[in-house]
């Protein structure tokens, strides 16, 4: 045995010091791995959606239904089953509903606690004791374990098992306890929540959406371009502050900085109503919904619209002169307005501009902020560090997130692999050596890293300009189209000027070999490998499906996003993987919270994929599963030790 082997097994005795514990902890992790696998539920694209995002969690993109189903069959009417999901997703308000309207609450409280009952030994049979005890909320811990444990069918439990039930009613507490049990099975039928990205921008409430990921009990995040300038913009980034606080401005949500992250965006109004008092701001007329904006703000935001986004391209183009190596030289378009023509020159032709007031720019030097832009964004800069909810919400995103994830066989990513026509990876230049693939991938979110936590200035400079790179850069996996056409947008009629052609990789996506490439560059193999992606709307009501290559890549991304779903038809694809295999289901939208309580009103889900596994996946076949066969292989190797005489039990 080697000396680093035996090393490592004196350290693992301290915790298995004797030939029964480490034998019975093999037993044990044997035993696991034999357990069905956790359903996953993969969500992508929410992008601020907080009340349709917080019902397709509560409902588990149908999960609960099923169990529902599978619990009661035809033995309680749709309508019962209705009843109950909805006080499943819903506990707390349902309640409130049940007391005001229910006659005999008493025999209400027997029924649903017997069907809650039912349904949490169903959910958590395919989890450990001692698993389901570390989810058992502290105040009725031993009621529900034992409420789960006993067994009302036999003569000798009958009285103790009721008596349970009767006294929890008895001494007021039957409500709480009811919202318990929902609250565990919601936990226990989706073990795992994977968000494949763009948690921010277009709807209103992103910060709530962290809000309940931070409670989650299991999740991971892919990071998506829009949660990029996020983290950007709480790393100091100043292209990436004003791209938070543009596209905010864009969909009438400035409240989401000012009231939902405390941030002072007055030094910006100020500055909005100096140089653009008289301005009509015409091109930078905002994407409000009537039913969640004061209208009578939008002069002023329109205002500081059009100030934050000359800002903007003034930062960006600083950025990109300092870095040649990103290639971007052709978004350098402030140099290229001929003021007194009126015209700007892109890629060589040129255009008439639909706005050439522009106070705060020195046609000498189009790319220096003024000195008000500048103190402008020394103290918006501040705020944004010193906010202590973003900074959280933004560790959050880097603890648990990543730029991909191989996870149980499927691979993760918001975007694209980069690629060239003919399939091959892009080879991307990157602080002067080339990658590509996921060594790409891997640098970037080196980079982004260092861009929020590195103590060395360079790096972390370095780190700043990567993760503004990810947002918009024509190599960026999150991005994945040619060029980002804002500029145009804004100051461009001819619509021709406004196309963002997408990577190869979009064109690629029906050919099996670059898929199986692309599962190979990150370790995966074999026909129950998945690629599951993000980020590019399915319009699903002119026939796309989001199903690709056989079903070897699937795009869940349908319009979660109110201001999509016009263009989709439809409100986002959520995917379910557990022991039997795939589902994917589209959603119709969510209307409110009140009216799912009042009347028991669900998303429509439609089943898009049903894809079965041959054989029942198990623990074993899971990652977790590997790291549990590993650790068996050492305390087998420990058990070894201590019958061959190597190691001494620790016996007290």
């Amino acid at each position: 045995m080697e000396k680093t082997d035996l090393r490592y097994l004196k350290s693992l005795s301290n915790q298995y010091p004797t030939v029964a514990a480490a034998a019975t902890e093999i037993i044990n992790l044997q035993a696991i791995l034999s357990l069905p696998k956790g359903t996953e539920h993969f969500i992508t694209d929410i992008h601020g959606e907080y009340d349709q995002f917080q019902h397709v969690i509560r409902n588990g993109s149908g999960a609960i239904k099923r169990k529902i189903e599978e619990e009661f069959g035809n033995a309680i009417g749709a309508a019962e089953k209705k009843a109950i999901a909805t006080l499943i997703y819903y506990p707390e308000q349902k309640m409130e509903q049940v007391l005001k309207t229910e006659e005999n609450i008493e025999d209400w409280y027997k029924v649903s606690l017997y069907r809650l009952i039912r349904i949490c030994k169903s959910a958590s049979s395919k989890y450990t004791r001692s698993k389901v005890r570390k989810a058992l909320p502290k105040d009725f811990a031993y009621v529900i374990e034992e409420l789960l444990t006993g067994r009302p069918d036999v003569s000798d439990q009958e009285a103790y098992y009721n008596e349970i039930i009767n006294s929890v009613i008895r001494t007021g507490r039957a409500t709480e306890l009811i919202i318990a049990f929902c609250n565990l099975i919601r936990r226990l039928v989706v073990d795992h929540l994977h968000v494949v990205g763009d948690i921010f921008d277009r709807g209103p409430y992103p910060n709530l959406v962290m809000d309940t990921l931070m409670q989650h009990h299991s999740v991971d995040i892919q990071w998506g371009n829009h949660d990029i300038y996020w983290m950007g913009a709480a790393a100091g980034s100043q292209a990436c502050i004003c791209n938070a606080i543009r596209i905010s401005a864009k969909y009438g949500n400035l409240n989401l900085l000012e009231d939902g992250y405390g941030i002072n965006l007055v030094p910006l109004a100020r500055l909005a109503m100096s140089k653009y008092d008289n301005d009509p701001c015409t091109c930078f007329k905002l994407d409000y919904r009537e039913d969640e904006y004061d209208v009578r703000d939008a002069m002023l935001d329109e205002k500081m619209h059009k100030a934050i986004t000359v800002i903007q391209f003034k930062l960006e183009g600083q950025m990109i002169k300092r870095n040649p190596d990103f290639g971007m030289e052709g978004r350098l378009l402030l140099d290229k307005i001929n003021i007194e023509k009126g015209t700007v020159c892109v890629e060589g032709k040129e255009y008439p501009m639909k706005d050439v007031n522009f106070p705060t720019i020195d046609w000498e030097n189009p790319y220096e902020l003024s000195a008000e832009e500048a103190d402008v964004m020394e103290r918006i800069t501040m705020a944004f560090l010193n906010c202590e909810k973003l900074q959280r919400h933004v560790r959050f995103l880097f603890t648990q997130g990543s730029l991909y994830k191989v996870h149980n066989g499927n691979l993760l990513y918001h975007g694209c692999v980069p690629m060239n026509e003919d399939g091959s990876f892009t080879r991307v230049k990157v602080y002067g050596k080339e990658y590509s693939g996921k060594a790409l991938y891997d640098v970037l979110e080196n980079y982004a890293r260092k861009g929020y936590y590195a103590i060395d200035p360079e790096e972390k400079k370095k780190g700043l300009d990567i993760l503004w790179f990810i947002w918009e850069n024509q190599n960026s996996p999150v991005f994945g189209k040619a060029k980002m056409t804002t500029f145009e947008r804004y100051f461009v009629a001819d619509k021709k000027t406004h196309e963002e052609p997408k990577n190869p990789y979009y064109r690629l996506l029906e050919n099996e070999e670059i898929v199986n490439r692309i599962l190979a560059e990150f370790g995966l193999e074999g026909a129950e490998a998945h690629i599951i992606n993000g980020h590019i709307p399915v319009e699903a009501k002119r026939g796309e499906s989001p199903v690709k290559c056989g079903g070897k890549l699937l795009i869940i991304d349908g319009g979660f996003s109110k201001a999509y779903q016009s263009k989709t038809g439809i409100a986002g694809y959520t995917l379910i993987y557990n022991s039997y295999g795939l589902v994917l289901a589209a959603h119709e939208p969510f209307e409110s919270v009140e009216k799912a309580v009042q009347e028991g009103s669900d998303i429509a889900s439609h089943t898009i994929l049903v894809q079965h596994v041959v054989r029942r996946k198990t623990v074993a076949d899971t990652d977790i599963g590997k790291e549990l066969k590993s650790s068996i292989e050492d305390l087998e190797a420990l058990l070894d030790a201590y019958r061959d005489g190597v190691l001494v039990e620790k016996i007290n």
